[in-house]
């Protein structure tokens, strides 16, 4: 490992979840002090002590419990340079004509509403202390081209993905550098059992994934703003 990140605060939202515990293991050997973000402190606990990093319960879905991270990050941490926010979810629905707005309102708190109120409050966190960070969320294929039965879902992702473009715009001239990893069907437990007669071999593993969002927090990616990355792997 190089240390690219050595000196730098890294928040990483859902830590415990298969991306973001890869995210945390990388950040955190590239010399990071990593700050791990799960919706309860156990849930990040033992991931946290492992990598000597900091544990923080929010719910990035809420206003005033982002806002407490935040804080509680900026007083034992000292600031926020890079945020990896890797929460979001996958849902099916009925076709459109036929559903309600469980699904609808679901996806949109996962993968919108947990993107434009975390990024927006690490951003002013990074404005209001002349901090030149970066900020990197996740998208899908979905935010390009929908499929049936994924309204809710593709529309969820095509809505992050204006924020990302949004916010790089907003921000650029502050130094901050915004933008998004785009992953393929990513190898984990959960999809293996959801699709087990696929062929494995062609997904995106969760370390990959890492490695593209070390990319765009590191110096290397200074001139990028506003991108979608795309990792496909083979598929």
């Amino acid at each position: 490992m190089t240390g690219i990140l050595a000196g730098k605060v890294a928040v990483v939202t859902g830590a415990n979840g298969n991306v973001g515990q890869a995210v945390s293991r990388l950040f955190a050997a590239e010399g990071a002090q990593v700050v791990m973000v799960g919706r309860n402190a156990v849930d990040v606990e033992a991931l946290a002590s492992e990598l000597n990093g900091l544990p923080v319960a929010a719910d990035v879905t809420d206003v005033a419990s982002v806002n407490a991270a935040v804080e509680k990050i900026a007083a034992e941490a000292g600031r926020v340079d890079i945020l990896a926010h890797t929460v979001g979810g996958f849902a099916m629905g009925q076709p459109v004509h036929e559903s309600g707005l469980d699904v609808w309102d679901k996806m949109m708190t996962l993968n919108a509403r947990s993107l434009y109120i975390t990024a927006g409050r690490v951003a002013q966190h990074m404005v209001e202390n002349g901090i030149r960070g970066k900020i990197v969320g996740i998208l899908a294929r979905n935010a390009y081209k929908s499929t049936a039965k994924s309204a809710a879902y593709s529309a969820s992702k095509a809505a992050a993905q204006r924020i990302i473009e949004s916010m790089a715009l907003e921000l650029r001239d502050q130094g901050i550098q915004v933008n998004a990893v785009v992953p393929g069907t990513i190898d984990t437990p959960q999809n293996r059992s959801d699709m087990p007669k696929a062929d494995f071999s062609k997904w995106v593993q969760p370390e990959d994934i890492a490695q593209a969002i070390l990319f765009l927090a590191s110096p290397q990616a200074g001139a990028i703003s506003g991108v979608s990355l795309e990792v496909y792997g083979r598929t």
